[in-house]
């Protein structure tokens, strides 16, 4: 077993629902947390995971941000079974970003 620490980046090119982070297929991931700022306006931004192992998708954060601010949207670690995905999506496109931090448990280490 293999722990590897891991970013994925968030900044939205459309008000559509954009897979974030996929955990690997011989991995389960946590999520630490969910950095979003935001340097002006109002912004609601969701996150979301897909379960690949029922293909249902489960709201787990919810924020209406007025910047400028830097919030985590992540109350608490959340944790991704294989194959699981994050998604994110924004009400707008300007002046949003978010890092979402993320520990990676694989049972493989880092060459296998």
């Amino acid at each position: 077993m293999a722990n590897f620490y891991k970013n994925a980046f968030y900044a939205p090119t459309t008000t559509a629902v954009t897979s974030v982070y996929t955990a690997p297929s011989n991995a389960r991931a946590i999520i630490q947390n969910i950095q979003a700022t935001s340097s002006g306006g109002t912004k609601i931004l969701q996150a979301s995971i897909t379960d690949s192992s029922t293909t249902s998708t489960t709201l787990i954060a919810y924020a209406s941000i007025t910047g400028p601010t830097i919030c985590n949207i992540a109350k608490g670690p959340i944790i991704l079974e294989e194959s699981d995905v994050l998604k994110m999506e924004c009400n707008t496109t300007d002046a949003i970003t978010a890092t979402i931090s993320i520990l990676e448990i694989s049972r493989e280490d880092q060459n296998g």
